[in-house]
């Protein structure tokens, strides 16, 4: 996986952490330098910050977004940098996380990333809920391998609006707070928006639409948040 990031001591020490979990890793200081590199041979994952000199982190994730639709992207970012984060989540990143954070934290999102592409966990997942399948009429949500499918087709989800998804999916008709949707996405970080949520129900509800132009499951209930119809 590729970590791009130009401070130099949180190159290194995340680089030594996801090593430590198994990974192989390469470091980039600045955009332009990593997508010199992804143009040769795209990596199984990006770790990237926002701003960042030449190119900034933005740029990139949408040059690797035309270039593929399958690499994982995790933006690192400050906590002050909300219009990025949303921006970030619109360009089609997989998930994000507030500096400073927890190496810990990262190491997790990074295997459930793997784990939706198929990748074996380097350890077993504890939380045996967070593993059953949900199917709620023509939607199934393969919960182990993060695989979504409407109608039997494949729907292409970040590993946050999967979580999203089947937060409303397993209460089918009953309204999800956007406060709660953030809880099931997001369940480690405290600075979220409501901003948040609505990106991502946007993003579902399009990739949904391609799929199926009819398509109107996911009803919005002004000043409360979502609901699925079942």
């Amino acid at each position: 996986m590729a970590i791009v990031d130009d401070e130099e001591h949180l190159r290194i020490t995340v680089s030594r952490a996801l090593r430590g979990e198994g990974y192989r890793t390469v470091v980039f200081s600045d955009g332009a330098q990593a997508w010199q590199s992804f143009q040769k041979e795209m990596p199984d994952l990006a770790i990237l910050d926002i701003i960042m000199p030449r190119m900034d982190g933005l740029e990139l994730c949408r040059r690797i977004r035309a270039a593929s639709e399958t690499v994982p992207v995790i933006f690192l970012t400050s906590r002050d940098e909300e219009f990025d984060k949303v921006l970030g989540l619109e360009l089609g990143a997989d998930d994000y996380l507030c500096k400073p954070f927890s190496l810990r934290e990262l190491a997790a999102r990074v295997k459930v990333l793997f784990r939706r592409a198929g990748v074996r966990p380097l350890e077993k997942d504890r939380e045996s809920s967070e593993e059953e399948d949900v199917v709620v009429g023509a939607l199934r949500l393969d919960a182990k391998r993060f695989i979504a499918s409407w109608q039997g087709a494949p729907i292409h989800l970040t590993v946050t609006e999967f979580r999203i998804l089947r937060a409303l999916a397993r209460q089918p008709g009953f309204a999800r707070t956007r406060e709660q949707l953030l809880a099931e996405a997001f369940p480690q970080d405290a600075y979220m928006s409501d901003r948040t949520v609505d990106c991502h129900i946007r993003r579902i509800r399009g990739k949904m639409e391609a799929l199926d132009g009819a398509f109107d499951g996911i009803e919005t209930l002004y000043g409360l948040g979502y609901r699925l119809r079942g």
